[in-house]
């Protein structure tokens, strides 16, 4: 009698829920009927305006290289975040072999920056012929743009990272690793710092003596080579009586030039990620440099991707992605903010 008297009053039970659960639908959609817009076979849906819009600036002239009868112009394209609080910045070089700087591109990474509150500016540079410092003046020059154009931007000058990947990674070490190194600004806001609080590199160069380090006697013909990329980025290329010099002709220059010849203890955090099958630059790029910085006591982690290679399919996926934006969330510390109206600010 128990279990017919139970079963009888679940059955009343799920019965009233039912009634309860139509009699929400039929409000629902007595209220969708109210609604400018709706018509019997609309879906109404209701969303909570809960992540800023990303605002994208493109063409931005950043510095202006002036000669005798030219004046050239670089590029960035920044994608600020719409947050009333003040942000702090990420400025992405990009790779190229030295050859090419084509800045709008990485945008998974770049996007996925702007989303956790950084303003993000993606930045070409200058690439052989021009000779080294060029391309660091040009990071420089970039850095110092935006400290100088912070208010405009919304951004904490406190607060600057750079990030790279190939000869993009070999500039964002370069630019972290020569902070204090007044020699390297040339052009506008001199009145501003260079100098930045964080630093990634994506299998970058540190060493411009030894890129093919341990890929056997071919390769390494090719990086002594007059015409390799890194020693026309030092040396220059052949003009006149001039016959080019490969970058094992002063090593000095050379050194000068590389990211390991500047580490003394002042660089801000790194962030290095290098792929163990990386056929172009060798992974011992990235382990020399870390072993540098720790030498130093610089704040410094090393990522190795067991099964990457150089700009290929697992650089643009998730945990790589992730693993960078979570390293400059903990470093420059953006906040969670709401939305302003209009401006960026």
């Amino acid at each position: 009698m128990k279990k017919v008297f139970h079963t009888a009053a679940a059955a009343v039970l799920g019965l009233s829920a039912l009634t309860i659960a139509a009699s929400s639908v039929l409000a629902a959609d007595a209220d969708s009927a109210k609604l400018a817009g709706w018509t019997e076979g609309a879906e109404v849906i209701h969303v909570e305006g809960k992540v800023p819009r990303i605002d994208m600036i493109s063409g931005v002239i950043y510095s202006q290289i002036k000669s005798t009868r030219t004046v050239r112009q670089l590029r960035m394209t920044l994608e600020i975040p719409r947050t009333k609080v003040k942000k702090p910045a990420v400025i992405y070089f990009p790779g190229g072999g030295f050859t090419s700087a084509d800045h709008e591109k990485f945008s998974e990474m770049r996007r996925a920056l702007a989303n956790a509150g950084f303003v993000v500016a993606a930045a070409e540079y200058r690439v052989v012929p021009d000779k080294f410092p060029a391309i660091l003046e040009d990071a420089k020059s970039a850095v110092r743009y935006l400290r100088a154009h912070a208010a405009e931007y919304g951004i904490d000058p406190a607060r600057i990272g750079v990030l790279g990947d190939s000869a993009g990674g070999y500039l964002s070490q370069m630019t972290g690793v020569t902070n204090g190194e007044k020699q390297f600004d040339k052009g506008d806001w001199l009145n501003v710092s260079s100098d930045v609080q964080a630093a990634v590199t994506i299998y970058g160069l540190s060493d411009l003596t030894t890129i093919g380090e341990g890929f056997g006697p071919e390769i390494d013909k090719v990086h002594e080579s007059p015409a390799s990329t890194e020693a026309l980025l030092v040396n220059g290329p052949a003009f006149r009586t001039y016959p080019g010099a490969s970058i094992m002709a002063d090593r000095k220059a050379a050194l000068a030039a590389s990211p390991l010849g500047h580490v003394d203890g002042s660089e801000p955090p790194f962030l290095i990620l290098h792929g163990a099958q990386d056929p172009l630059v060798s992974p011992t790029q990235s382990a020399k440099l870390f072993r540098a910085l720790k030498a130093k006591n610089v704040d410094a982690e090393y990522v190795l991707v067991d099964n990457a290679q150089h700009g290929d399919l697992p650089w643009f996926q998730k945990p790589v992605i992730e693993r960078v934006v979570n390293w400059f969330v903990k470093v420059l510390k953006p906040v969670k903010a709401e939305e302003a109206e209009g401006a960026v600010l």
